[in-house]
């Protein structure tokens, strides 16, 4: 056998098993669930009753309630899909958590008035997130 291939395989199954091991992956994941989760409840939120916190009548981003709810919602589920799939340690969970952070900061954004303090809260969150996701000491392992 090659001495490549057997560290090639030796390092993606090191790769593998060591998202359990690092802290900041971990925690990233564990902030992706709670993200995920506050997402599909704030989306929940928006589709059943049509309404969210505030409502802003002269808003510039203003669309009809349902349709951010929906979007909240997606963006919740793609958020913990993509937990599992940064904790199981395969490729290209990290790129797309860091696209579904910097996506989730824009769409609360645009909700703000709709949802001051919930949107603030989400967007400390998603900083958080990609902290978590691009700390140095992660690569490590």
């Amino acid at each position: 056998m090659d001495n490549e291939t057997d560290l090639g395989t030796t390092r993606s199954d090191a790769k593998r098993r060591g998202a359990w091991r690092n802290g900041y992956t971990v925690f990233a994941v564990a902030i992706m669930f709670v993200l995920g989760l506050w997402q599909v409840l704030a989306g929940i939120t928006a589709v059943v009753r049509n309404a969210f916190y505030a409502a802003t009548p002269g808003h510039i981003y203003a669309f009809d309630i349902a349709v951010w709810g929906w979007v909240l919602i997606l963006l919740g589920v793609l958020l913990v899909g993509t937990a599992i799939v940064v904790l199981r340690g395969q490729r290209g969970g990290d790129r797309a958590s860091i696209w579904l952070a910097c996506l989730c900061m824009v769409a609360n954004f645009l909700i703000i008035p709709y949802y001051p303090i919930w949107s603030l809260m989400i967007i400390g969150l998603s900083i958080t997130l990609l902290w978590a996701l691009t700390a140095r000491d992660r690569a490590d392992t």
